[in-house]
């Protein structure tokens, strides 16, 4: 299949909304950036092992490289958005169907973005896609068996990342008892620079992949090809990576406040067993092809420190915001991905 520059550009005469959905998947990356990628080096800023614009700088990299390179070892992520919707039928309705699921996706993103809410993009990306796919396609458009690799993977990021942050900090606590309060946080400083890039590479494979797999869609229903055939081209990486990257240096400090700095206090060993027990968990989904979300795993897992000691460390009431925006993102997202596909049909 010719997945070129070149190619893409030749099919946009003779579909218009190609372009839409290109320009619409820059946008929705850029908004992940903003809200998803910062909370990969929120423990880090917060535990002071990184200044805030060097962990940005650290941020943007490693999410570039994290999406390119993961895309050549698995595409599992990738594969689960395929499969989970089906938007077979004509192919300019089809088209504006994905158009409006990005929209609906957009417009979630960038309202909790303003509230400094750090909600998940991913799964507002699946849910508006989701409410495309229905609206193409009736209940038909979904396929039950895959996307039930959602709920495992949002069940699996807010199970795994409590529980190995509770875990990862009582071994720390426990291997560092004998050693000096001073060694241990330059010790510790190392560990946690190291992890805040390995958790922003595993955020540009995780969410980078789910991203790039709608522009994707959209040029494999443009040329008539099955998705399971398509490989994605190197363009295509570069930009997606490129509009992470700017979105981490445009919203990011904001969601590191959010996260980091409000809803619970770390030091700096506690912030390594956040960062750790992160990195575990999304190394795991992105193998195992679940699409989950860095927020709910990184947010989860700094839970997960702040409570291991005392609960009452925890500032509930914000953890309370997040959950119900995570609760609140499936149904709102498919209701305005449904109704602007819906709409589109009628007006284009």
């Amino acid at each position: 299949m010719d997945l070129t520059f070149a190619a893409f550009l030749g099919q946009l005469s003779a579909y218009p909304s190609l372009g839409v959905i290109l320009f619409l998947v820059i946008g929705v990356t850029i908004v992940s950036g903003a809200t998803d990628a910062p909370n990969a080096i929120a423990s880090a800023v917060s535990t002071r092992c990184l200044k805030p614009g060097t962990a940005l700088l650290v941020a943007a990299i490693f999410n570039f490289v994290g999406l390119v390179g993961m895309t050549y070892i698995s595409t599992a992520v990738a594969h689960t958005m395929f499969s989970m919707v089906d938007f077979t039928g004509d192919t300019h309705t089809a088209l504006l169907a994905l158009v409006a699921a990005m929209i609906g996706s957009i417009f979630w993103g960038v309202f909790c973005w303003f509230f400094g809410i750090p909600a998940s993009k991913s799964h507002s990306l699946i849910a508006g896609v989701t409410g495309g796919a229905i609206a193409l396609n009736g209940w038909a458009g979904v396929v039950p068996s895959e996307w039930a690799k959602v709920i495992y993977g949002m069940v699996f990021s807010l199970v795994a990342g409590f529980v190995l942050g509770t875990l990862c900090v009582k071994l720390i606590e426990f291997l560092f008892r004998k050693v000096k309060r001073q060694s241990t946080n330059t010790i510790m400083t190392v560990i946690q620079d190291i992890l805040a890039a390995a958790l922003s590479f595993l955020h540009g494979a995780q969410d980078g992949q789910k991203f790039m797999s709608v522009g994707m869609l959209g040029i494999a229903l443009s040329f008539g090809y099955e998705t399971s055939d398509a490989g994605f081209p190197l363009w295509l990486m570069i930009i997606c990576s490129l509009a992470i990257s700017l979105g981490t240096f445009l919203g990011g400090k904001r969601i590191i406040k959010s996260v980091a700095m409000d809803m619970v206090k770390l030091e700096k060993y506690q912030g390594v067993a956040a960062s750790l027990s992160t990195s575990i968990t999304l190394l795991i989904a992105s193998l195992t092809g679940m699409p989950v979300s860095t927020s709910h795993a990184s947010t989860a897992a700094i839970m997960g420190v702040g409570a291991s000691r005392n609960p009452r460390k925890v500032k509930w009431t914000i953890a309370g915001r997040m959950v119900g925006a995570w609760i609140l993102t499936f149904p709102c997202c498919g209701i305005i991905g449904y109704a602007l596909a819906k709409l589109f049909m009628i007006i284009f």
